[in-house]
């Protein structure tokens, strides 16, 4: 006898559980998700509310200037739209948004770790107590100083609320530090689904027990996951941007434990967590110390640059790095500004290449210096964070600049000495006048390297 019914498909159960979708771009037949609806699998709700005042229902942006009006040829009158997430798809007041409320998708308990390495004191101390927070469902703080080994501190966390039958998200507020871990978490975690959901990330079939994706992404999960992690917490957009930090809430089940990492934690944070769930490693896992910034002037570097010529003491600096074949980070202040130094810089090396945020390619650019393919990168602070190059050595152009803050400056330096075989290397601030920013940051690096040679 033929059955003659309806089977629920498992790939559209795989993908929308846990999540907050529009109904238009789901990516299954129309008849499958009607049937959906009409067993009662999704949860409907209108994608903006109006009362008790406007709210988008996916990005829960809330700021009246966020939302703009337009003639609705869905439903033929004038609508109202929600622009913070318009990269997202169009939210509008006639839009419906999906909610799973269906069957849960199969769980696997076995999941091996395959990671080798031994803890110093100070990270197994710190490994342990994020242990503990996660099993007694609170919330926990680590602060460790960049490559101090926060990844692999994660490790054991993971793979403990994997074999519980969690599901587990890392998210960032960087796409470039997605694309370092996932590769990492796919060796260490073989046996395991996983994720990595950022801007364009390709289609990724399968119910994924772990999630790495970046804090926008969060926007698209409703109670999906039993353990959050936060990493780089401290990071542009995130600590600006409420509707992130509301997404993290949303995304995660009501008493999911919250873990948020970071090597530069911000006073607020320090304040509130400090006394209560909190780890601190103030070394590197080598035991060496970390670089210390030193500060050269370069005046009128901009005008310098304009006028077609880079300034002697940074052309001596980048032709030194090239000479002993060292791999090197420029940062800059401006886009505008790389731009136009770019072409000077290839002139003392062609394959010299340049990178920012809106960078079609940036991804691949990263991965060339990380593979000795070009010996250097011009950047913006896009690559403060999440990435890390073997020898690596960095110069801050403009390190008096707005945008260069006490932690980008910090950050920016962590890049430098992480690997044990170069556990040293230059950090050069160049710029046209200290700022009390580039002070703190000597500082805070100088006041961790006594901490760790305490501990």
């Amino acid at each position: 006898m033929t059955y003659k019914g309806w089977l629920l498909p498992p790939a559209l159960r795989d993908f929308h559980e846990g999540r907050i979708w529009l109904k238009e771009h789901a990516p299954f037949s129309k008849e499958d998700i009607e049937k959906s609806i009409k067993y009662k699998y999704f949860r409907i709700i209108e994608g903006i509310q109006n009362e008790p005042h406007v709210k988008c229902n996916r990005c829960h942006n809330e700021d009246p200037q966020q939302f703009t009006t337009f003639d609705c040829s869905k439903c033929l009158q004038l609508c109202i739209y929600c622009r913070h997430c318009l990269n997202m798809g169009r939210v509008g007041s006639c839009t419906q948004l999906m909610i799973w409320t269906g069957p849960r998708a199969i769980r696997t308990k076995k999941h091996s770790l395959e990671w080798s390495g031994q803890f110093t004191v100070l990270q197994q101390q710190a490994a342990n107590e994020m242990l503990e927070s996660v099993k007694a469902r609170r919330f926990h703080l680590l602060h460790a100083v960049c490559g101090a080994g926060k990844t692999e501190l994660l490790f054991p966390t993971v793979h403990y609320a994997l074999e519980q039958g969690l599901r587990v998200c890392i998210a960032t507020p960087r796409t470039d530090v997605v694309l370092e871990l996932f590769p990492r978490f796919q060796k260490v975690f073989p046996q395991t689904m996983i994720h990595a959901l950022y801007g364009k990330s390709p289609k990724q079939g399968g119910y994924a027990q772990l999630v790495l994706a970046t804090t926008h992404q969060l926007y698209r999960f409703d109670r999906a996951f039993d353990v959050m992690i936060v990493d780089e917490a401290d990071a542009f957009p995130y600590t600006f941007d409420e509707t992130l930090q509301s997404a993290v809430q949303q995304a995660k089940t009501e008493n999911a434990p919250l873990l948020l990492v970071t090597a530069t934690p911000s006073l607020k944070l320090l304040t509130q967590y400090q006394n209560e769930s909190y780890s601190f490693i103030p070394k590197r896992y080598h035991d060496y110390p970390l670089p210390v910034p030193r500060f050269h002037s370069l005046w009128s570097y901009e005008k310098s640059l304009k006028r077609g010529k880079i300034p002697r003491k940074l052309k001596q600096w980048t032709e030194e790095r090239l000479a002993r074949k060292e791999p090197f980070l420029l940062f800059f202040p401006k886009v505008e500004l790389m731009k136009i130094a770019t072409p000077l810089f290839q002139l003392l090396d062609d394959s010299i290449m340049a990178v920012h945020a809106e960078d079609p390619e940036r991804k691949e650019k990263v991965l060339k210096l990380r593979d000795k393919e070009v010996p250097g990168l011009l950047t913006t602070t896009i690559l403060e964070r999440g990435i890390t190059i073997k020898n690596v050595q960095v110069a801050v152009i403009g390190a008096e600049s707005t945008i260069f803050t006490s932690s980008a400056l910090i950050q920016i330096a962590g890049r430098v000495g992480r690997n044990a075989d170069f556990a040293q290397g230059d950090v050069v601030f160049f710029h046209h006048g200290i700022t009390a920013e580039m002070d703190d940051a000597r500082t805070k690096i100088l006041y961790y390297n006594k901490k760790g040679f305490l501990s």
